[in-house]
Order: structure tokens, then sequence, then C-alpha cells
């Protein structure tokens, strides 16, 4: 199928926009490839020291020695990058994926070593607290840490074992900067289905309105979020699965099965094949030419296609410049315009992410649309058989092996569409511009009725603030919440998912409601209108920071358009509110978010990825 002109459009201006530096990015990995493997090029005491711990067999395959002997053919080594803790649901089975990626290493002839651990944080633990203004660079921290562990330079491959919101993005950065390697990536899967998200919202919203108290809330999180595994619903975490699967990153149709299965283990020992596959064909095929401005297209299409996380219009941005490419919020709403909406999973529709993968999962949603023209067919990926290959989906064969098959047709067309027949023409996000800046609105999950919100706005430099005028009862009318001092500067850019459900309790009354911040929400905001990642952000002297309660605010998603109706005149003369200096004195002490200072004062902003690194 011929690529639709948009995408090819879109493709062309970020491969011209990104010359210099991705040619400069590709020269560096070229040279990094080009070298002898670590155990010949460095010195014996470096070698001696990386090797140290390993056994006896696996330092002969590694060094080619036994004692002070040659008496093996050397083999590769894999590096193992790893999130586990026992903390989070994502990330506790990983605890024995490096016992089991040693033991198949050896069975080809290859040594595997847990290079480092990377810190893996959960918003949904965070939500609320001091924590989270921490969240969003722990995904600079995990970049570095991947550094870290990869710099011990003794690696012919990597194994990136991660699932989470800021974890995969983190890794993927880190990877990125050691490009010459093969990488994959290795998920655990999401936990199976428990109280269902609709279920767990409605109960929620009634907490918000005092209608339940502290028990049932907990009785109902925790029906929800109940064993190992990823959440359930399509946020950022799942997300990220979908976009590994659509950059050909992971061992095919990997992303959605679930921690317990049988297959998961084999697909495991399936990524150490197929990391090894590429290192011993000597098929050039490291992830910094996997990633491309054809793959990264790739995922902003994905994503788009299924209604997908809103934090990866940040995430992404980084991602993409780790490998000499730039993207900008202009490609993702090119794409948007023309890119259908395939999928119905919570908060877009009442599936969950199990329900998503019985239904067809990303190998239906990638044939449908590399068949329609809306993917690049021609990428590299960790498989030989190039991307057509994400579009089957494992499952064990009679000898406990591994067999693919076609996704087939949509199994539930309640959940997953073709292209012919989408839920919607166009993707699930929009950009907006206008007085107040730029900034990116969720619109798949929104009523049509509600994708134009014109009301008088109230302003609160803080999450709890509005919490404190909802409870007193301040905000019953037609209104849109301006959230401010959110942004990476100001605060480390925390979630504001907690602003959802009061916020929704007053659109389910009937009045008009939006909210405009330049904080973040995830891929978990829901039916409410809201105007987020608004760039330039208030702390760097941004349009909210003029904004003053009564001035009226038009969001309209329809004309991409975010504006203060305010006498022009009047707006000139006004000038920026200054961070209250009691939020400024708080902002950064405690919880270790004074370890973040140099962070937060160098950020980029949320356009261009909130980077500490450029």
């Amino acid at each position: 199928m011929k690529l639709h002109p948009t995408v090819e459009t879109v493709t062309q201006r970020i491969r011209a926009r990104s010359e210099a530096t991705r040619q400069a990015y590709l020269a560096a990995i070229d040279v990094a490839a080009q070298r002898k493997p670590g155990a010949d090029r460095m010195g014996c005491a470096n070698v001696a020291h990386a090797f140290a711990a390993m056994p006896d067999a696996d330092k002969a395959r590694v060094t080619g020695l036994d004692k002070v002997k040659v008496v093996a053919e050397k083999g590769p080594n894999i590096g193992i990058v790893t999130a586990y803790n026992d903390l989070l649901s994502a990330h506790a089975p990983l605890q024995h994926y490096p016992d089991l990626i040693k033991t198949e290493a050896r069975q080809h002839g290859a040594t595997a070593q847990v290079a480092g651990g990377v810190p893996a944080m959960c918003d949904g633990v965070t939500q609320g607290t001091a924590g989270m203004e921490l969240s969003l660079f722990s995904r600079d921290t995990i970049a570095m840490s991947t550094a870290i562990s990869l710099s011990h330079d003794v690696f012919d491959a990597a194994l990136m074992l991660g699932v989470c919101d800021k974890i995969v993005p983190g890794l993927l950065i880190g990877a990125l900067h050691f490009g010459h390697l093969p990488t994959v990536f290795v998920p655990a899967g999401p936990m199976t289905s428990g109280l269902s998200n609709n279920e767990k919202s409605k109960v929620r919203e009634q907490a918000a309105q005092g209608l339940v108290g502290r028990t049932e809330l907990l009785q109902a999180e925790s029906a929800a979020y109940h064993g190992q595994g990823t959440c359930t619903f399509y946020g950022t975490a799942n997300s990220n699965q979908m976009l590994l699967e659509a950059m050909g990153l992971h061992v095919p149709g990997t992303a959605f099965i679930n921690p317990g299965e049988d297959v998961r283990q084999e697909l495991t020992r399936e990524a150490v094949r197929t990391v090894l596959g590429i290192t011993k064909a000597k098929r050039f095929a490291p992830i910094g030419r996997i990633v491309d401005e054809r793959c990264i297209v790739n995922a902003m299409v994905a994503l788009l296609a299924t209604g997908g996380s809103t934090n990866h219009l940040i995430h992404w941005v980084a991602v993409a410049r780790a490998a000499g490419i730039v993207i900008d919020w202009d490609d993702f709403s090119a794409l948007s315009d023309v890119v259908p909406l395939l999928t119905r999973v919570y908060p877009n529709g009442s599936a969950d992410v199990n329900q998503f993968q019985a239904a067809g999962g990303p190998g239906y949603v990638i044939r449908e649309l590399l068949d329609a023209g809306y993917l690049h067919a021609d990428v590299l990926t960790v498989r030989a058989g190039g991307l057509c290959e994400f579009t089957q989906i494992p499952s064990a064969d009679s000898t406990g092996g591994l067999q693919w098959r076609d996704a087939g047709a949509s199994r539930d067309e309640s959940v997953v569409r073709p292209v012919s027949a989408p839920f919607s023409a166009s993707g699930g996000l929009k950009l907006l511009q206008g007085g107040l800046g730029r900034s990116v609105i969720k619109i798949s999950a929104v009523p049509e009725d509600r994708h134009v919100i014109e009301a008088p706005c109230r302003v609160f430099d803080s999450q709890e603030a509005l919490h404190e005028a909802f409870q007193a009862n301040e905000l019953n009318r037609d209104i849109v919440c301006v959230v401010r001092w959110q942004g990476p500067q100001a605060n480390g850019m925390p979630e504001l998912h907690k602003l959802t459900p009061p916020l929704a309790v007053l659109q389910g009354k009937g009045f008009r409601v939006a909210l405009v911040t330049d904080g973040r929400m995830s891929g978990a905001s829901g039916k409410v209108p809201a105007a987020i990642h608004v760039s330039p952000e208030a702390a760097a002297g941004g349009p909210l920071a003029k904004v003053r309660s009564g001035d009226l605010i038009r969001l309209d998603a329809n004309a991409g358009t975010l504006a203060v109706l305010v006498d022009a005149a009047l707006w000139q003369s006004r000038t920026a509110d200054a961070m209250p200096e009691a939020l400024r004195a708080a902002n950064g002490v405690g919880m270790g978010r004074e370890l973040f200072a140099n962070f937060r004062r160098n950020a980029s902003t949320a356009e261009e990825g909130a980077c500490s690194w450029f």
C-alpha cells in the first residue's frame, strides 16, 4: 500500500529538520560499532574486574580463557538493564527474568550480566503527593542510570526490562545513547482484569462528593489494582507498549500477555534469541539505526490511532531527540488530522487492555495501519522480517514453543475496528494555539458537545486550592479552571489526575467545565476537556501568569484554539504574576525534591520534551 501523503510529508519535514543532528548521531554510533569487543579492547585489569563475579564457565565463554589458557571461542555478552522492584505491580514479575535470560544465553553460546538497575516509581502511588514532583524527572534519572549501567562498555547487545510511564521512555533514551548496541525491550504484561475501570471511576466520583467513605473507596481501588502486572487502563504505561510494538523493538506481540501465562516466559527467552540473532548474523540493526525518523513517525501514528497517552507528546519528543531527530507538536497535529481512531479502550471506552488484546490487540492495529498506508513498512526492526511480523499474535505450540498467527478480523468491533470503519476519522489528540500559548488536548474521550467551552475562569495556584474550592461548593457553574505553576521549571510538572473526579462531578451536574494548565494529565485523563502542557509555562513568564479570575476563556478543540477573551489593550497593560513566595519556598523542599533543583532549573519546555540534558 502506498504511504499516506500526510505521513510522507511529515516524515520528510522531520528528516529535513533533523539532518544535521541525525547525521552527527549516526556518525558517533558507527564509530562505536566498529570497535573490537570489550574483552579484546580493554586493559586486562579492566576485563578482570568486569567478569570477576561470573561463574567460571561464563567467564571462559566471554574472555576465551579458562584460568590461563584459551579454551573456547568467545561468545556475545548481553547487558541486562532492569527496572525490577517488588513495590510496583508492573515490575515485580521482572524479579526472575535475569536468571531466565542467562540460562537461555548459555544455550546459545553467549553470556549475560545484569548491567544495572534503574529506579521505577509509580504515578498511581505518588498521585497528589509531594513525591509526584519527582515523577517526570525520574525519566531522565532512568536514562542516566541506563547510561551508567552500560558505561562499563563490555556488552555486545542489551535487553531492557521495564514497563511503566517514565521507565520505558527513560530506558529508551538511555539505550539510544548507546545506539551501536542491538537492543530488545522486554515487558512483563498487564495484570488480569479486576473491577472495571468504569466502576472504579464511579466510586471515585462518589467519594469526591462525599457519598462513600474511605473504606468503600479503598475496596474499589484494591479490586481494580489487585495483582502483578501493569494497570489495565490505556494510560501511559500501556501506551508505551503499543508504541514499542509499532517501533519494532519488542518480540512481536509481547506487549499485553499477562505475567502468569506460560507463553510469557517463552517470549522472554525469545527476546534473548532475537537480540543474539542480530549480533550473530552481523545484521547491522543496532537500536540507533532502527529508531530513525520513519520509526518515530510510526510510533506517533500508533499513539494517535489508539487514543494513547498525552504524556507521549512530551516523552517521544525526548526519545526522538536522543536519536538526533527533532519533532514537535505540529507534527503530531498534522498526523492526528488524518490518522483514524481504531480503538476504544478506557478512558476512551469501557474496555481494558486485556479486552483490547482479546479483540486483536497491537497486531490487529499495526496490520490495519500498514495495509492502509499509515505506517512505514520499509523500516528496520529487531526481527529480520520487519514490521509485518508485528501484525501477528504469539501463542504456545504443542511443544511449548512459540507460534504466531495473523491477527485476523476484529473479534470485538466495540473495542477495535478496521480502518474502513473507524471510531473517528481522525486521531484523539489536538494542538491548541492562541493567546495563552501552545497546548494539547485529548479529545478521544471527550463528548463532541464539549469540544468547545467558553466560560469565565477561576485561577488556582495549586491543585489543592481547586479541591478546596470544590469542597466549598464554589465551582457550581460554567467554569474554566486555570491551574498554573505546574510546569517543569516550576515544580517538575507533576501529573494532575486527582483533578479529574471533581471536574467530572461538575460536568455531570450539567455545567460546562474545562481545565487549562501548564501541568500534565496522564493517559487516564477522562471526559472533561483539558488544555494541558501549556507552553511557555507560567514560571517562565508564559501567558498563564497574566490570567486573572473572571477572564473569559475559550477552548475550541474544533478550531484548535485556546484564547483569553480580554480587551487587547487591557491584556497588554497587565504584568505577569510572579509565583507566590510561599509556593516558591515550598516547591522543591522535602521528599528528596532538593536533589532535583538542577533538573527544574535546566528543563526545556514541555514541547521540547521537558529535557534536562540538552
